[in-house]
């Protein structure tokens, strides 16, 4: 038996305490001057460069402007979330289930773990380290990789490959807390589970074509027996 679950970070794995959207909004306030609609822009799902751009879209800013400085913001940014995770004081946590069912499946012979988050890299690893979330993810795809979260999975996918670790597509698991995790799995022909522990409930995961819908994955027996079936 061979699997590879990728994970979702935000919302499936962790609750950073909305370390993320503080440390960007002062971080583009740094870069840009301003962060646009920061408050009531909708982060889940999206990876951190769609969010970028949607804020300096709504600010007046052309793609091609954009284009041109949104790097300028990942410096400023990830230094800003290391201290705006410090500032919580621990209160950065994984969700119910999450460090019992990663050490489960980290010790089933066959299986690989690994990411697919709108976060930058360093961002997810940053998040998942301040929650105690010290899983062996060994491929991932990020939203350092590709502003779309769709072309994510064929990442982590081709990284696996480049470690020797080939994989059929029914043998590899999307888990998310949100449509656009449903739906980046689908695009890849990828299997999908999806956890109402974001904002999103088990009927609406369901109607967006998830395999598979828990409440939490703290039924680890039965999340485990159903990720490597």
């Amino acid at each position: 038996m061979r699997r590879l679950v990728l994970f979702d970070v935000d919302g499936t794995l962790v609750d950073s305490g909305g370390a993320g959207r503080a440390a960007l909004g002062r971080a583009m306030v740094r870069v840009f001057g301003e962060a646009g609609p920061i408050d009531s822009c909708d982060f889940h799902g999206r990876t951190d460069p769609s969010i970028v751009r949607g804020l300096l879209r709504a600010l007046g800013r052309e793609d091609a402007w954009i284009d041109a400085r949104m790097g300028r913001v990942w410096g400023p940014y990830l230094a800003i979330l290391a201290e705006e995770l410090a500032a919580r004081n621990g209160r950065a946590h994984p969700y119910p289930g999450v460090i019992e069912l990663l050490k489960r499946l980290a010790g089933e012979a066959g299986v690989t773990l690994g990411l697919v988050t709108g976060n930058l890299e360093e961002g997810a690893r940053r998040k998942l380290a301040a929650a105690g979330v010290h899983a062996p993810f060994e491929v991932g795809g990020y939203g350092s990789d590709a502003e779309h979260r769709d072309e994510l999975p064929p990442v982590a996918l081709r990284r696996a490959a480049e470690r020797g670790l080939r994989f059929e597509h029914r043998d590899v698991w999307v888990v998310g807390d949100t449509p656009a995790d449903i739906r980046c799995g689908r695009a890849s022909g990828l299997r999908t589970l999806a956890v109402a522990t974001g904002r999103h409930d088990a009927g609406s995961l369901r109607e967006h074509g998830a395999d598979v819908v828990f409440g939490d994955l703290s039924d680890v027996a039965s999340v485990a027996e159903t990720l490597l079936s």
